[in-house]
């Protein structure tokens, strides 16, 4: 009896484990036929083993799927590098495995070079890899200034008459310099410096707006998409205005400037001038006060001459006649000869 009952337990257990075994089985069919069925008929290679894999990888099945399924329908497969496993390892990564499986189909469609590798490595760089082959295969148009800018590229002929454009320049993806290449401000900064340069190199402005293709041949020979993200197709001048009389007004300026400074320098000149007349006048003065005193040394001297016996009265008398006598005539020869009478002879 007790063998029996052993027995029967242990067929239990088999029966639980392959009842078990089972539902564990439906529930992956359930779950991944879809998928694989959708693989497999579509011929992309995906086996019911390597979706269940994709779940202990932590990778949705449904992406990677439909991605190899859309690059098997497109023509792609492994020889591309397009393999189940890439694209597991491009989603564990952070890539974006729709958009680059995308992208690879318009390039190959376009007949453009661009491997699983290079659009995986652009993608994971940050790039819009799908957005890229679309400019690529479509150029863009970026407006220089941009539209939002309200003013427009103002540059001076040598003649000083100042000229404003707005230019259009037609750009397309360099799928090989998308990763670190320069973005389109790069683009915008490079032709806004060549339009300027341009125009600053004519003669007149006459030259300008009777040619204005000058402009893009030179900034197009210039090679200014060097190190960018992308390739400059065309240059179009979209608008053309005839601004301020530059040179007049620096010219104008200039001569406001330079009769300042012959202002400051006149003003200069004439303060030194007064200066040099106020120390004259200090001189005159010092000079008088000088006379003055001198003068009153006089009266000491005679003074000290009677003292000393060496001056008489009589001697004194004499010179205050003669010093009398020379007033007078200073006096009148200060006053000059006397008006003549009405009807006299002249």
């Amino acid at each position: 009896m007790p063998s029996d009952q052993a027995y029967q337990l242990i067929t239990l257990i088999v029966i639980a484990a392959v009842l078990l075994f089972g539902i564990i089985a439906m529930a992956v069919f359930i779950r991944y036929f879809r998928f694989w069925i959708q693989s497999k008929t579509t011929g992309a290679g995906i086996g019911i083993f390597d979706l269940l894999g994709m779940t202990f990888r932590k990778v949705d099945p449904k992406v990677i799927v439909r991605a190899k399924v859309m690059a098997v329908q497109a023509g792609l497969g492994d020889a591309e590098g397009i393999t189940s496993k890439g694209l597991e390892a491009l989603y564990l990564a952070g890539g974006h495995v729709p958009l680059v499986t995308k992208a690879i189909i318009i390039a190959h469609k376009a007949k453009f070079d661009l491997t699983f590798k290079q659009a995986c490595a652009i993608d994971l760089a940050g790039r819009d890899v799908l957005e890229a082959v679309q400019t690529s295969v479509n150029p863009q148009v970026i407006d220089c200034p941009p539209r939002t800018s309200p003013q427009a590229l103002s540059g001076v002929a040598r003649n000083g008459i100042e000229l404003r454009v707005r230019a259009r320049v037609t750009v397309r993806t360099n799928l090989n310099q998308v990763i670190g290449g320069a973005t389109q401000e790069t683009i915008i900064a490079r032709v806004g410096e060549g339009i300027v340069s341009g125009i600053g190199s004519a003669e007149t402005h006459l030259e300008v707006l009777e040619t204005p293709d000058r402009i893009s041949k030179r900034v197009l020979s210039r090679r200014l998409d060097s190190q960018t993200a992308f390739e400059i197709v065309s240059i179009d001048i979209a608008d053309i205005e005839v601004g301020d009389n530059i040179g007049a007004r620096l010219q104008g300026d200039q001569a406001e400037a330079d009769m300042k400074v012959a202002r400051a320098r006149a003003e200069g000149r004439r303060a030194l001038a007064v200066a040099a007349e106020q120390e004259s006048i200090a001189g005159i003065e010092e000079n008088r006060s000088k006379l003055v005193e001198a003068e009153a040394e006089v009266p000491k001297a005679i003074a000290q001459a009677f003292r000393d016996g060496v001056l008489g009265i009589i001697d004194y008398y004499r010179l205050r006649n003669v010093q009398a006598d020379t007033d007078m005539r200073t006096a009148i020869a200060h006053s000059g000869p006397p008006p003549a009478k009405p009807g006299a002879p002249s």
